[in-house]
């Protein structure tokens, strides 16, 4: 059984740490500071794991060890959510350190972050059967009033079910050093291209970064095929969104994780915006890659949705059943 942790309430505890990056660059490290002043002001205490300002690590805020060390004592803290303070690069390498036995009998706790921390919000679901959210990360609670990603977490986190994605995306994502607060530059129209599309569909929401997801295949941290037997009487519908990979590295991926039984008892694919938009290499595309690797799987797809590392993306709730519809040239999201 996915067990669904508590609603977030007003005053409750929020713990914040360093799965992976700390904030030790612009414009991270101001975000962060001025997330934590807004999240209190909010009406939240905050408890800040002691990495979340370090950059100790190989490409990371300490060793392996010692950040899932700091996630442990995280989720045995009386904190009521906990907030990953950035992506990165090897998050995966804390996992042998990760207790999921332990925390299988735990009381759930949501923990939420985003690209990397696909490592955690994956596992969690899959591994401990603990509802998580794929979404912002700490820093992105600077820009007040909260929108997009920050504002429809928390409303998740409170209890709201029902959400739509957003008009606008931004196709460049770049970071301005000299300021921290730059506002999203949004002047692409969202365009969702439909593949099969043809009814809603129902299913247990699961996904993440596919550049992460293909690391896990196979390992002793994949337990998909077990989770997705013990849950085939909802079937599921699938999120993928990519950061690295190029047209055929992502179908190199969807090939790997589809001839590894993942994608049995899928209902429905939700693709995200690659961070490598309007990339072709060979006349191959992301659209055209997908659809040759997952045609026989005979399910729809939307493409292009708001989940993508060019932002706004909508959080998405790993475990949770959900309904998901496209309505008026857009996504509808239903959890049940």
């Amino acid at each position: 059984m996915i067990k669904e942790p508590k609603l977030l309430r007003e005053n409750d505890k929020i713990c914040l740490i360093a799965p992976s990056f700390g904030c030790t660059t612009e414009p991270y490290k101001t975000e962060l500071k001025i997330a934590i002043k807004n999240l209190k002001n909010e009406g939240y205490q905050l408890l800040l794991g002691e990495n979340i300002f370090k950059n100790d690590g190989v490409l990371s805020s300490s060793t392996p060890k010692n950040r899932a060390k700091e996630f442990m004592e995280a989720f045995l803290n009386d904190s009521s959510l906990i907030i990953s303070v950035g992506g990165g690069e090897l998050m995966n390498e804390i996992l042998p350190y990760i207790d999921f036995e332990k925390l299988k009998v735990l009381p759930p706790k949501w923990f939420m972050g985003f690209s990397d921390n696909t490592n955690l919000t994956f596992t969690l679901t899959t591994l401990a059967n603990i509802m998580t959210i794929y979404g912002p990360c700490a820093p992105s609670f600077a820009y007040f009033p909260f929108k997009f990603d920050t504002k429809e977490s928390l409303k998740m986190l409170r209890g709201e079910r029902h959400f739509k994605g957003y008009k606008k995306w931004q196709l460049e994502s770049k970071r301005d050093e000299d300021h921290p607060l730059a506002k999203l530059n949004l002047t692409e129209k969202k365009i969702i291209t439909p593949y099969k599309y043809k009814k809603p569909k129902e299913g247990i929401i699961l996904g993440g970064c596919i550049d992460c997801l293909i690391n896990i295949c196979g390992t002793k941290y994949d337990n998909v095929r077990n989770f997705i037997e013990e849950n085939k009487k909802d079937g599921f519908i699938w999120y993928l969104e990519s950061c690295d990979l190029n047209p055929l590295s992502f179908r190199r991926a969807l090939f790997e994780l589809k001839e590894a039984g993942w994608f049995k008892y899928v209902k429905m694919f939700l693709i995200g915006r690659p961070f490598h938009y309007n990339e072709i290499i060979m006349g191959q595309d992301f659209k055209r890659g997908a659809k040759d690797i997952l045609k026989s799987l005979n399910v729809p797809i939307l493409f292009d949705i708001d989940l993508s590392h060019l932002p706004p993306s909508l959080p998405f709730k790993n475990g949770a059943k959900a309904k998901v519809s496209f309505i008026n040239d857009n996504i509808d999201i239903l959890y049940l």
